[in-house]
């Protein structure tokens, strides 16, 4: 099959498409035909050898994908030949064919197209994961989401609200127009917005409930000062850097949570159990058209070069999906 590998660790230039061996599927485990897979800020670090993949894991790029099954390993209870699925996945998702326990899919939506679904699993099941499994967000409750322009982050806006929050999203000046289309409460514009004062005014005060960080660093000081008295801090992403000055007295003073979310490196068993809860809860939501997944572009398999070069120029509002091939 063909296979997008990482010649050497480098920039977006050290991909190259090769001939690697099928894969061949253990117990409940099935082989997907891929049909498009999607693009994570993880597999830029992964190709420039700073996130190597867990032991046991592809060492090919591409944490989700959709695409059709076409081989079942031992002791399927569920998936059938010829299913129509998405699948998070561990690794080898820019592959013709992978291998994925069969508790990792989900059904397609009808309406969907390969390129839609392909879209969907890391960044909304991250993003359930963050407001509801850790961030414990009620209808009601304010959450702040960061990078709202992002996969993850266009995700987490249309959860929140479907969930009766109210969102407060930031994103630069020359995406706001798209992410306030996903329809927030306020959009807040980095490059000439103060996001803790819009915070403090719109809540009068009390602060935001919930914090979905997919920055990091060179934000943490600001989100501790909106962040209301029992608020959890959700770190999903570092693209602001990894180390930063806590502030224990206001940790204790107003009784802060702060949590980080992984998926990659979790177990099998674990994963299955966020899978499910996405399923039973928010599934139906994306065949009813309330949820969607924010697609920037669609690239050709050969070209994920250049589809790597958009990720890391920032220039993506949402999810950035290879065609690998098939209908």
């Amino acid at each position: 099959m063909r296979a997008i590998v990482v010649t050497s660790p480098g920039g977006p230039e050290v991909l190259r498409i090769e001939e690697l061996p099928e894969p061949v599927p253990g117990e409940r485990e099935v082989v997907i035909d891929v049909r498009a897979t999607a693009l994570n800020r993880a597999d830029l670090l992964q190709r420039r050898g700073l996130y190597p993949a867990p032991p046991g894991a592809s060492g090919v790029l591409g944490l989700e994908c959709a695409g059709v099954v076409s081989a079942l390993g031992s002791g399927i209870t569920a998936a059938q030949v010829g299913d129509r699925v998405m699948a998070l996945l561990p690794g080898g998702g820019y592959a013709e064919r992978v291998v994925v326990h069969e508790q990792l899919l989900l059904p397609m939506p009808p309406a969907f197209s390969f390129e839609q679904a392909a879209a969907v699993p890391e960044a909304f099941l991250t993003a359930n994961e963050a407001l509801f499994s850790l961030g414990g967000l009620l209808p009601g409750q304010w959450v702040l989401v960061h990078a709202a322009a992002s996969g993850v982050g266009s995700a987490a806006v249309q959860l929140a609200r479907a969930a009766g929050a109210r969102v407060i999203a930031t994103t630069s000046d020359a995406k706001r127009s798209r992410v306030e289309a996903l329809g927030p409460s306020r959009v807040v514009a980095r490059g000439t917005e103060d996001f803790v004062a819009v915070a403090r005014d719109l809540t009068a005060g009390h602060g935001v409930d919930v914090i979905v960080d997919l920055v990091g660093a060179s934000y943490f000081a600001k989100n501790s000062e909106c962040l209301a008295s029992l608020g959890r801090h959700v770190v999903v992403g570092l693209v602001g850097g990894a180390k930063a000055e806590l502030d224990l007295g206001r940790v204790l003073a107003r009784r802060h949570v702060l949590l980080g979310l992984v998926l990659r490196t979790r177990s099998v068993p674990d994963k299955i159990a966020v899978v499910e809860r996405f399923r039973r809860q928010w599934l139906h939501r994306l065949g009813d058209g309330t949820l969607a997944p924010l697609v920037d572009g669609v690239f050709p398999f050969e070209n994920a070069s250049a589809a790597h070069a958009r990720m890391e120029a920032n220039a993506n509002v949402g999810k950035i999906v290879l065609a690998v091939g098939g209908s």
